[in-house]
């Protein structure tokens, strides 16, 4: 049995399906845990969606900010935006299945020693509460007002947590933190404005896996939403302050990568495939 996380997939089919030779994947013995953004801005979202669900169990998969936006349109509460590519899932014949299957999908799993989230954590959080915050917006996801909370969640305030926060406001500071979090302040407040690389902090900012004191500083975390982190797969890539970065930049012509588990703390292998994407951004998008 083998365990794999696996970076930003963002509609890259066939890489996907490269890597899963290349690691030499079986379903009935080993498990895949996907960081997010599973679609938008590749050529196949369809595709992976489809590929996803039909591993069942043997795909764990996380949400990230580009899924969200996904069921954001599906329930029509927003609009296309000039660089999606997600017309193909909304008008598939299996749509309504696909995206009840990806609602479902979590917001953070914590297993095999590993936290694994989209993007990052506040510093306040703890592993436990981490997962507590993660599953009150996983009930929502997947409770009957899934329209009204997605027409809600949008927004970059308030910028910071407080445990009394309550409602929308509560739900967004979470959805935030997990999908879309790169810098903050050591007191937690979020900037949503930058996607440099960790020396390219905004003034009185840091990466958040740098706050001194993280709640989460002692468990080993895996995470993606960050390409401008790693550019490609070298043997360089590691763990940063117990962290370990894994959008290696699939959909920008960089590599998609899997790093396989091992069974001693802190152990793992990296394993990468080229995805050879033709266009790459001028600057990273959220």
């Amino acid at each position: 049995m083998s365990l794999y996380c696996i970076g930003d997939l963002q509609g890259c089919q066939l890489p996907f399906q490269r890597l899963l030779e290349k690691i030499e994947f079986s379903p009935s013995r080993d498990t895949l845990y996907l960081m997010g953004d599973l679609v938008n801005r590749g050529p196949d979202s369809l595709g992976v969606l489809r590929s996803l669900a039909a591993l069942g169990d043997a795909a764990q998969c996380l949400l990230g900010n580009h899924d969200l936006h996904l069921l954001a349109l599906w329930q029509g509460v927003r609009k296309p935006g000039r660089k999606d590519t997600l017309q193909a899932v909304l008008q598939a014949p299996d749509s309504q299945a696909l995206l009840d299957w990806l609602r479902h999908r979590s917001m953070a799993i914590h297993r095999h020693g590993w936290l694994m989230v989209h993007a990052g954590v506040l510093p306040q959080w703890s592993t436990a509460q981490t997962m507590a915050l993660a599953a009150e917006v996983e009930q929502v996801l997947r409770g009957p007002d899934l329209k009204g909370f997605l027409s809600a969640m949008y927004g970059n305030t308030p910028t910071r947590w407080h445990d009394r926060l309550e409602g929308a406001d509560r739900l967004r500071v979470i959805v935030n933190a997990l999908t879309r979090l790169r810098f903050c302040t050591q007191e937690g407040v979020m900037e949503f404005t930058s996607s440099e690389g960790a020396s390219g902090a905004p003034h009185g900012y840091m990466p958040w896996f740098e706050v001194p004191g993280r709640g989460t500083e002692g468990t080993l975390m895996a995470f993606g939403h960050w390409s401008t982190l790693v550019t490609d797969a070298r043997p360089g890539i590691g763990l940063r302050h117990n962290t370990l970065p894994l959008d290696t930049g699939c959909v920008w012509g960089g590599c998609l990568t899997a790093a396989r588990l091992g069974a001693a703390a802190g152990d793992f292998e990296l394993i990468s495939v080229k995805c050879n994407q033709a266009q790459k951004p001028a600057k990273q998008a959220d």
